[in-house]
């Protein structure tokens, strides 16, 4: 079964959101810490242009701090600066709001040097569903103004919001490609809660997930922090049996043979970090 989301509201906002993105000043592009290669928009340069870009790592509580570590440096590398992000309480708020700041200062640095008025700075946020673009401009307002929940399709619409004198931010729906045709992304992004649940079989990325969960288990730099999730969490070994296999086995060891109830407890335990802080995705060059 593939692996295919593109609702009529996504058709609709990605449309809207090419044409405001000609009034933009500054794109932040929010990520998933867990998925960011995944969660990366292959439009994400194109739309990005000239402007400035900020990119948001979200839900950095979720993955290991040396995880973290590999990360920030992988992104260096590649000419990024990340912001690590954890919208939900907070942290890493403020640098986000700096660096939004200080692009919009240059912006209208120039603005002057032309005989220009200085004007507020208009940014838009950019994701797929489900990274934490709500939330993140609700901890830049500093008050719940926009509906944030950890479930993707929330946000509908576009939406303007004044920050402050200094800077407006539009609120988009999170985008998503019209065709998913990596479909072990796809897969990362179900898992993850950042795809809409009617285009997956529960069952099929539980399945997914004990596999890549089992293959991160055999790679030296993850074998310190992971140990074996599973087993920590549900005292079955994955290690003799495959992904298939353990989700049978927990689920005639743990629920009464009932493999749906299984296979989204597993989803769920994921997604609310009870198996531990894990990152899904390594930096290509940690690869084996």
């Amino acid at each position: 079964m593939t692996i295919q989301w593109y609702p009529g509201h996504i058709a609709k906002a990605e449309r809207e959101l090419k044409e405001q993105l000609k009034r933009v000043d500054v794109v932040l592009e929010v990520r998933d810490a867990r998925i960011p290669l995944s969660t990366n928009h292959p439009q994400t340069d194109q739309w990005v242009g000239n402007k400035t870009r900020v990119l948001v790592i979200n839900r950095v509580d979720m993955i290991d701090p040396r995880m973290r570590q590999l990360w920030e440096s992988w992104f260096q590398k590649q000419g990024d600066i990340p912001y690590f992000t954890n919208a939900q309480q907070g942290k890493g708020i403020r640098a986000v709001a700096k660096a939004a700041q200080t692009a919009g200062e240059e912006i209208n640095r120039r603005r002057r040097s032309r005989g220009m008025r200085p004007r507020p700075v208009r940014a838009v946020v950019i994701g797929f569903p489900n990274v934490g673009k709500s939330a993140l401009i609700n901890r830049l307002l500093g008050r719940r103004v926009v509906e944030s929940a950890r479930r993707p399709g929330v946000t509908r619409q576009l939406r303007w919001i004044r920050i402050s004198d200094q800077l407006e931010l539009l609120d988009a729906p999170g985008v998503i490609p019209a065709k998913l045709n990596n479909q072990q992304q796809a897969l990362k992004l179900a898992i993850c809660d950042d795809i809409g649940e009617a285009s997956y079989d529960n069952q099929r990325v539980a399945t997914a997930l004990v596999a890549f969960l089992k293959d991160l288990d055999k790679m030296k730099e993850y074998t310190l922090l992971l140990k074996s999730s599973l087993e920590k969490r549900y005292q079955l070994d994955p290690n003799p049996l495959t992904a298939e296999d353990y989700l049978h086995g927990l689920a005639d060891y743990r629920y009464q043979g009932n493999i749906e109830r299984t296979a989204r407890q597993l989803l769920g335990d994921f997604r609310k970090g009870l198996l531990g802080a894990i990152a899904l995705e390594v930096p290509p060059e940690v690869l084996p």
